[in-house]
């Protein structure tokens, strides 16, 4: 599968972004799909993650009750809405997802489809 990610850029702190990973390859619903960001100097982070088999949904600590990830079935899309911002989310944002579900599904090495990162820049 391929990804592609989009819908960064740059906003003032309280407000809201959302971002898009779209995919190709029709057994992409039934993946597990994930949200990763990198800001500079630091590591990749698990931000959030929908399981398809169980519809579950798995969010950071830093972000559950601002974010929320939804899925389009039809168009093969990832969403990641992003409310309240604050300059610490301020990183590349990227998306990737895996066949099936692993119990390390917070960690950037269960993952080997990527989109190329989209950079979200929140201003104090």
């Amino acid at each position: 599968v391929q990804l592609q990610a989009s819908g960064g850029g740059l906003v003032q702190a309280g407000g809201s972004l959302r971002l898009s990973c779209a995919a190709n390859g029709r057994t992409f619903s039934t993946y597990i799909k994930v949200w990763f960001r990198q800001a500079p100097g630091k590591e990749r982070e698990f931000v959030a993650g929908f399981r398809s088999d169980t519809l579950r949904q798995y969010y950071a600590d830093s972000v559950r009750g601002r974010f929320t990830i939804s899925i389009d079935k039809t168009n093969n899309i990832m969403y990641l809405q992003m409310n309240s911002l604050k300059p610490e989310d301020t990183a590349v944002y990227y998306c990737a997802a895996r066949p099936r579900w692993t119990v390390s599904y917070y960690s950037a090495t269960q993952y080997d489809a990527w989109g190329q990162g989209t950079l979200v820049t929140v201003s104090s």
